[in-house]
């Protein structure tokens, strides 16, 4: 019996769905008939449904192929790509400018600080050739030879000015006024001078040029490094605190930092002053009157 139940709905469901009816459109006056047509619930769904799908591809194509779709919260907009793929590029080149940057300070450091490894500069150092199969050799000095280079290339670093006053075309301001503590000595390995003065005295640029390198560091405390014309570089130690920024354009006589006394190696309230020409500590006494 419920087998023939089931069977019996199945035969009135499917006889619902196929049974034909007819739409027709009568004029309301003289109920003429303008149009007929024959239909079943199985082709009005099948249409409809044609339709329906018909209606969400051709939203999707809207909204996935045209500019309607910057319109649509959620989706952005082909300016604001490009605009953002153009910054990524922009600080990619920012990055790489910014490397070559420190490791140009980095070397600027080394040359101030005398922290050279002369043996990995010398002609006997190792040639990389670009073809593998090439035969390299390698020319090993005695230590006699290592030793008398080293001797002669620390006497040409520190001591090429020693005898003669080097040129220099720059008129140097004097940075700071004040009583010399202790004066520049090569052969002491103070390659400075250190002016004694109160607490937050301005100090000068000594001429016109470009900040290097303005920062804390834990043995010198605030330090300014200026980048001059003609080879020239001033280095100030041991300020209170800096007035510039790396990369900041100075004038001659421009305060950049006061005096203090900060870092490890600071015995009171002066200035550390260093200048260099083209990579060579030089007597700032010679050109600069401090008293």
């Amino acid at each position: 019996m419920p087998k023939k139940k089931l069977k019996a709905k199945r035969q009135v469901i499917k006889k619902k769905l196929f049974n034909k009816s007819r739409l027709v459109i009568l004029d309301e006056d003289n109920f003429e008939e303008k149009f007929s047509l024959k239909l079943n619930l199985m082709n009005v769904f099948v249409v409809l449904t044609s339709v329906s799908i018909i209606m969400i591809a051709l939203t999707i194509s809207v909204v996935a192929f045209t500019p309607l779709r910057e319109y649509i919260p959620g989706y952005s907009s082909t300016q604001l790509k490009r605009e953002a793929k153009e910054n990524a590029i922009e600080t990619d080149s920012l990055k790489q400018e910014m490397a070559a940057n420190e490791a140009y300070i980095a070397s600027i450091r080394k040359v101030l600080t005398g922290d050279l490894d002369e043996t990995n500069l010398s002609r006997d150092s190792v040639y990389v050739p670009d073809n593998k199969d090439e035969v390299v050799i390698e020319s090993k000095p005695s230590e006699a030879e290592i030793k008398l280079r080293e001797e002669v290339a620390l006497e040409d670093k520190y001591n090429l000015f020693e005898g003669a006053k080097p040129k220099v075309n720059l008129v140097l301001f004097a940075p700071v006024k004040g009583h010399i503590t202790e004066p520049y000595s090569s052969k002491n390995k103070h390659f400075a001078v250190d002016v004694a003065l109160a607490k937050d005295t301005p100090i000068k640029s000594v001429a016109s040029g470009t900040i290097l390198f303005a920062d804390w560091t834990p043995t010198n405390g605030n330090v300014i490094i200026v980048r001059h014309n003609d080879g020239i570089i001033s280095v100030y130690k041991h300020a209170a605190s800096l007035t510039k920024e790396q990369g900041d354009v100075v004038r001659s006589g421009e305060v950049i930092a006061l005096a203090g006394s900060t870092g490890a190696q600071s015995t009171g309230v002066h200035l550390h002053f260093e200048l260099w020409k083209d990579g060579y500590p030089i007597n700032p006494t010679q050109y600069i009157d401090f008293e």
